[in-house]
């Protein structure tokens, strides 16, 4: 019979799920088992000298980015006080099977099982530290979706939304819905999976992922009522609920050139947190002497210095620097 890592082509791993976590200032490369067993690729960074005082941050890679994109910045919290763990979700990057067509995960999975998983897995080996996540894009949508969420004592989102698409940007809406709500699904259809890679878009991303991007609904739920993906009306409201359990503050970032992360779309998902104390602050680029930073570029190591202050001060005190850059926007709840 094929070990797990044998079966889903998984390679490099230098620990098991339910091993040592080895101490290094380095980060250490490892599979971690979501709640179903599905086993994902995921790096720790975790410092020689422990402490329970120590907070220990998750951070949800955005939909369909290889969770190697947040190393630097994941190192940058380390260095200031941070144990930090990433990981891909199943079907992207290091948690990708040997094939994905008719590989059917979407967002719910990601949250249901493989943000539960690594939840799991960070209260059984940091017990009693305290658990914050780092959030970019679907990856806040999903922290409403854990069954442990109510285990997060802070958070800190960037861009976090779940892609309805009248939210999205007014002068970009009509090439965002071609490229993302007719193309993609499309090219979905005819190869059982978004081919992303090949056209430089994303990850290769699972048709599951593709049918909850595409969902036309500004209520996230109401998705599920009928078709292959369905579920009752008792698990949709239980979904919903799930979200309530977070009491956690959340401080919500977004960039006014970002077409996804629009003020909408950020308020819309602060909705469903309704325990947990939310704040919202916007950041115009050119209070960088910068024309664009749009919904990638806030992870990129140049804003090291300018931009990354500010979520290590909401993590460390759950405050925003004196001299942060934007303004503060009171959330206008729009689910």
């Amino acid at each position: 019979m094929k070990t797990q890592r044998q079966q889903f082509g998984l390679h490099g791993s230098r620990h098991g799920a339910g091993g040592m976590i080895e101490s290094s200032n380095q980060p250490q490369s490892m599979i971690i088992s979501a709640v179903d067993g599905y086993p994902l690729g995921a790096s720790t960074w975790i410092a020689n000298v422990q402490s329970l005082t120590r907070p220990v941050v998750i951070i949800n890679p955005a939909t369909s980015v290889h969770s190697r994109y947040y190393a630097r910045f994941a190192a940058y919290l380390h260095a200031n006080g941070f144990d930090v763990v990433t990981y891909d979700y199943r079907g992207i990057g290091g948690s990708r099977p040997r094939t994905l067509r008719g590989f059917d995960a979407g967002w719910i999975e990601w949250g249901t099982q493989d943000f539960e998983g690594i939840l799991r897995f960070v209260t059984q080996h940091f017990p009693g530290r305290p658990i914050h996540v780092v959030a970019h894009s679907v990856g806040g949508f999903l922290v409403g979706l854990a069954e442990s969420n109510h285990l997060v004592s802070r958070v800190f989102t960037m861009g976090a939304q779940f892609a309805y698409w009248k939210d999205y940007a007014r002068q970009n809406r009509l090439s965002m819905l071609w490229r993302w709500h007719v193309v993609m699904p499309i090219l979905a259809l005819g190869f059982g999976y978004f081919p992303g890679k090949r056209l430089g878009w994303l990850e290769d991303t699972p048709r599951g992922v593709v049918y909850d991007w595409t969902a036309r609904h500004p209520r996230f739920e109401d998705a599920y009522r009928k078709g292959r993906r369905a579920m009752t009306t008792e698990q949709r409201l239980q979904l919903v609920e799930r979200f309530c359990q977070v009491k956690g503050e959340t401080l919500a970032l977004s960039m006014t050139d970002d077409d996804f992360g629009t003020t909408p779309a950020i308020h819309r998902l602060l909705g469903y947190f309704k325990n947990s104390p939310a704040s919202h602050l916007q950041i115009d680029p050119s209070m960088l002497g910068l024309s664009e930073i749009g919904h990638f570029a806030f992870f990129h190591a140049r804003f090291e210095d300018s931009l990354w202050p500010i979520p290590l001060a909401w993590l460390r005190d759950a405050r925003v620097p004196d001299n942060a850059l934007g303004k503060m926007i009171s959330p206008r709840m729009t689910t």
